[in-house]
């Protein structure tokens, strides 16, 4: 047990060995946005990778004309 625990046992009762249950309420909308920025932030991530590789690509392709 961890002092926590001890110390808010304070009737010298044994320490119940059920759990304690807490509803948390999750709303969707949040969820959903935080998903979209994701997919959004990724997106972009790609992009930026892709324009990378094909600068790369261009300007290895007009050294090697000359």
């Amino acid at each position: 047990m961890s002092t926590e625990q001890l110390t808010n046992n304070t009737s010298g009762e044994a320490y119940s060995s059920q759990p304690i249950v807490t509803t948390n309420k999750v709303d969707i909308n949040i969820l959903m946005e935080k998903v979209r920025a994701e997919k959004k932030k990724e997106k972009k991530e790609n992009l930026i990778f892709l324009g990378l590789i094909l600068s790369v690509i261009i300007i290895t392709a007009f050294i090697a004309s000359f």
